[in-house]
Order: C-alpha cells, then structure tokens, then sequence
C-alpha cells in the first residue's frame, strides 16, 4: 500500500495563511500526474512552523481531496513523545491512512530512547507508522539494529531513509522483514535504493515532475532497468537544483515559477536568493517545463 513514489507536499501558503485552493489543484495535479501516494505535513510541508491546529488542517484538506484515490501518510512526529501520541490521535481522526514520524529531534535521545519513542506511540495509536531518519536535520541517527527491533511492532510498517548511506540502508534491509517499506527520502538515490531491495520513495522533485519520478519507480518495480536508469539520470539535474539552498526554498520557487503556488514561506525560511533562482529556472527549462 505504501510503495512507489510518493510526494513530500508543499504546503502553499498566501499571505501567511494556507492556501486551501492552491494545495487542492496541487493534489490533483499530482494524481493526474500517476503519483502513488502523498504526504503533507513533513520536512517540505514546512510542518515545523505550522500551529497543530493549522498542521491537522492541511491533512484534513489533503484527505478529503484524495478522496480515497492514493494513500496519505500524514506527518505526525515531535521531540515529544506526549506530543507526538496526541498529533498522531488527530492525524487519524482526520481518515489518513498512516503517518510518517520523524525521529525526535535536537534531544538527541540514545538508540534505546528512540525505540521506546516509538514503541510507546505505535502503542497507543492504532494506525499504520514509517519512521523518518534525516540525521542532518534531526542531529540523532538511527542505526539498522534499531529499525529491525521497530520492524517487530505490528503497526510500524516501514522507513523513510534520508541518510544518503546506502551501505546503512543495506544493513537495514539485512534486518527487516520482507513486508517493510523502505523508502528513499533522497531523491538523487532513489534508483539506487530500488537496486537493493528498496522499495520507493517519499520525494521533493516529484513536486515539480510527478509523472517522470512516478515512471522510474514504476519501470524498475517492472524490471525495466534500462528505462529506470534513463530517468534517473534525467530527473538527476532537477534533483540536484531543488536542493541547491535548504528543502523546500527551492522546490517552492520551481512551483512559483511555474505558477502553481506562490512563492511564499515562513520565517526563518527566506525565498530564493538571487543566486540561486536562475540555477533553478534553468533546471526547470532543461527539463523540459514551461516557466514565468
């Protein structure tokens, strides 16, 4: 349920407010486009500076306009692990169909801590969880030998890796059971991690090119290699302009420039630099998409 390519939402913003409308042409932009499932609420979501009140608004938005036709994995992580039990309650009373939990971030808990973060959540909440592990973002990282012990929790279903290790992610599929998902959360590896057993991705770029990235995943599920190799280094260029200054700076600039959302974030995340909005413009017209 859980495979393929899955897209890291934005969340459109319009003066200091969501931008209801934007975000649900955004969504059916991104069906139409074949994505497999979507993800509001995370890293892109800018979910760190949004109120829970407006956070449970974008997945109670994101749901209902899916209306049933891929899967939501809500964002629903915190430092707190009180917290994160209660956002993740309301992530479920929204009809999301999992939540995607980050591991706690700036406490640099022990590798025994996380596994009791989570376990103590997954206990409590009965939905469907993928841990996230973005070590540069959250300072802490958490090793293969954690994740097989997590894998042993009913509900917890699977991983997003943003390691950039692939020799970590090979060891983490050594110990896990076939059933769980392992999904690149770096979009330059994602063909990659497919080579080694894994089995897609929660993606930035697909933002802006849903239907490329949704076709290499699907292509090397397909044992289609050669055509998976081909878009790999297509989208490879796209990939690397999107993460030219800090997720989601540029990736809201390409949509702007494309004019599906206003280029519009919250502080302290600033828009493009001068210096960086001509690489992504031209990122955006060597692939092949009409900009402003």
């Amino acid at each position: 349920m859980f495979k393929g390519a899955m897209t890291a939402l934005v969340t459109p913003f319009r003066e200091g407010r969501i931008d209801e409308d934007a975000l649900r042409r955004h969504i059916d932009y991104q069906i139409e486009s074949g994505i497999d499932g979507l993800v509001p609420c995370g890293t892109t979501g800018e979910a760190s500076t949004l109120s829970h009140d407006e956070h449970i608004e974008v997945v109670r938005i994101t749901v209902d306009q899916v209306a049933g036709r891929v899967p939501v994995v809500a964002g629903s992580g915190s430092n707190s692990t009180s917290e994160a039990v209660e956002l993740t309650k309301r992530v479920k009373n929204t009809g999301a169909d999992a939540c995607l939990m980050i591991t706690p971030y700036y406490n640099k808990p022990t590798q025994e801590g996380l596994f009791q973060h989570y376990s103590h959540v997954a206990a409590r909440v009965d939905i469907p969880i993928i841990l996230y592990n973005v070590p540069g973002r959250t300072g802490i990282n958490m090793v293969p030998e954690t994740v097989g012990r997590l894998a042993e929790v009913p509900n917890i279903v699977g991983l997003k890796d943003a390691t950039g290790d692939l020799k970590q992610a090979s060891y983490t599929l050594e110990l896990v059971p076939d059933d769980f998902v392992l999904l690149s959360g770096e979009d330059t590896l994602v063909y990659s991690l497919m080579s080694l057993g894994g089995h897609g991705v929660i993606s930035v770029t697909s933002n802006v090119a849903p239907r490329e990235m949704s076709d290499m995943v699907r292509a090397h599920h397909a044992g289609d290699i050669n055509t998976a190799k081909e878009l790999h280094y297509r989208l490879l260029p796209l990939c690397d302009a999107l993460f030219v200054e800090t997720n989601p700076i540029p990736v809201k600039g390409a949509l702007a420039f494309m004019n599906r959302i206003v280029n519009e974030l919250r502080l302290p995340l600033v828009p493009l630099s001068d210096k960086a909005a001509p690489q992504v413009r031209k990122a955006l017209q060597d692939f092949g998409i009409d900009v402003s």
